[in-house]
């Protein structure tokens, strides 16, 4: 057999692009925390790594502003922390509503599925938010409604839904109130403890500046009391929180090896957002989210929520008629090093995704993204007035 000297790629070393991560998640990570994460490593149970896990706990409480004692990182992604919250809380032949506009409440509806709970769904238009008078009108429905589920900020429409109302609800009817916070912890106001919200959970990938692989999460008090009095095991031992949180508190009893590079990078993340301030950081995300709107409106392009309700995290737009979805993103990634997400589920190949979380809400990401769009969409066939998307995106920013 003749010899070949070429090395196989997968013994080649890999050098990624440096993309502009501006799509659905993950973001571009800040420098400071890609530099925490090449510390050298300790042992779980080091006393040194004890305190890293008891400054991480201490600022995901300010972060989510609660004071709730369950706080910690959940090891896994964003899926990670939704399955979490809803194993830990639901118990065969409990009753759950979840109010659904996207893709991810849908996740949320099946995972209670799986859970042995009886699932009832609110729907409102994807675009548009939840309705508070008709999930209270379906939670009267049902007698002993134990959770109401929702997702703060929508990543696949780009909507804002009315929490502190919604948890309201619950809280009325008896039912706790479980909600998602993935695009919006650390990009938008999240008020866990005035709101009310009972189980919250969000992922490290966006708007905290992280890589992702863990998933912040939070339970209250009426939360712990359903712990307390579950009579039937949590079907996951991986993420049962009863666990979970021995190791995370005092008793620090083994559970599983946790990953301590993530953990140095969280920390670290989570010093950049307290630095700058939770209210800068909020105005940040708002301001550029403005520009950005600016920018697409004058060059024609449709935003797809409703005005009122549009995350400035994450920006949802129509696919002009005639252009091709996949060629735009596909220029815009080869060509310019930008990435943006389609659409999922019924809005798949109907709309863009734009997302400005963490460091990447920044006016030169803006400008640079216009810029990008101003000389790819006529070659599409869509005409665009060139330079007017980047003029009303600074005009946006300098007001």
């Amino acid at each position: 057999m003749q010899s070949n000297n070429k090395t196989p790629r997968y013994l080649e070393e890999f050098h990624p692009p440096a993309r502009i991560l501006m799509g659905a998640g993950p973001s571009n990570v800040n420098p400071r925390v890609l530099h925490a994460m090449t510390a050298p490593l300790l042992g779980h149970l080091d006393p040194d790594f004890i305190r890293v896990m008891d400054d991480v706990r201490e600022m995901l409480r300010i972060v989510f502003q609660t004071t709730n004692v369950t706080t910690l990182p959940i090891s896994g992604t964003g899926s990670a922390g939704m399955e979490a919250a809803l194993v830990n809380i639901l118990e065969p032949g409990d009753t759950v509503v979840v109010g659904i506009n996207g893709y991810f409440a849908d996740r949320i509806s099946q995972i209670a599925t799986r859970c042995g709970a009886t699932v009832h769904i609110v729907n409102a238009p994807w675009g548009h938010p939840l309705d508070p008078k008709a999930m209270e009108a379906e939670v009267k429905k049902h007698p002993k409604v134990k959770v109401v589920a929702m997702v703060h900020a929508e990543t696949s429409t780009g909507v804002q839904n009315p929490v502190a109302e919604i948890a309201q609800i619950a809280h009325r009817h008896g039912a706790l109130a479980l909600v998602d916070t993935v695009t919006s912890l650390g990009g938008i106001e999240v008020a866990i403890d005035r709101w009310g919200v009972d189980v919250c959970y969000s992922g490290t990938q966006k708007c905290l500046g992280c890589p992702p692989g863990l998933a912040p999460i939070t339970f209250g008090p009426r939360a712990e009391e359903v712990l307390k009095s579950r009579k039937t095991p949590v079907q996951s031992w991986y993420l049962d929180v009863t666990l979970l949180r021995s190791y995370w508190s005092e008793n620090r009893a083994y559970h599983h090896t946790a990953p301590i590079s993530m953990i140095y990078g969280l920390r670290e993340g989570l010093r950049v957002v307290l630095e700058e301030g939770l209210e800068a950081r909020f105005q940040r995300h708002s301001r550029n989210a403005q520009a950005l709107w600016a920018g697409l409106e004058a060059l024609g392009l449709r935003l797809f929520a409703q005005e009122g309700v549009r995350l400035p995290t994450l920006t949802a737009v129509h696919i002009p008629d005639g252009v091709s979805d996949t060629q735009v993103r596909s220029a815009l990634l080869r060509q310019y090093n930008i990435e943006i997400a389609g659409g999922l589920g019924p809005v798949a190949g109907k709309i863009w995704r734009i997302g400005l979380m963490g460091e990447n809400a920044k006016p030169s990401n803006v400008v640079t993204l216009l810029s990008a769009l101003e000389e790819i969409l006529p070659k599409m066939g869509y005409e665009v007035a060139k330079g007017e998307g980047v003029a009303a995106a600074q005009r946006a920013l300098a007001a």
